[in-house]
């Protein structure tokens, strides 16, 4: 499986972006997909949602404000990110996990969120 992110960029606080994430390859055989960001420093989870879409999960600190889905027909996942803050800076990077395929990382995407 391979992914690609698309969508980041330079926005202001309490603005938005919408991130995508478009996969190629074995990706029947996805089950589920996440987003995850770094900072200078470790990487750490944002959110995730199985592969019917029914169940997602996400971290505290973006509940509320950034929304996950997918388009299976397309092959693409997407975060809707809402009322952006600085803190929100980083490297968002997908990635995808299933029975039988290696867990796949695309290259990252920057979002620089100013004050």
């Amino acid at each position: 499986v391979q992914l690609v992110e698309s969508g980041g960029g330079l926005v202001q606080a309490g603005g938005s972006l919408r991130l995508t994430c478009a996969a190629s390859g074995s990706t029947s055989s996805i089950n589920g997909m996440g987003w995850y960001r770094q900072a200078p420093g470790q990487r750490k989870f944002v959110a995730s949602i199985t592969s019917d879409g029914g169940w997602t999960d996400y971290a505290d600190s973006v509940k509320g404000r950034f929304t996950i889905s997918r388009d299976n027909a397309k092959d693409t996942m997407y975060l809707q990110m809402d009322s952006l803050k600085p803190d929100d800076t980083a490297v968002y990077y997908c990635t995808a996990w299933g029975l039988g395929i290696s867990t796949a990382w695309g290259q990252g995407t920057q979002v620089t969120v100013s004050s």
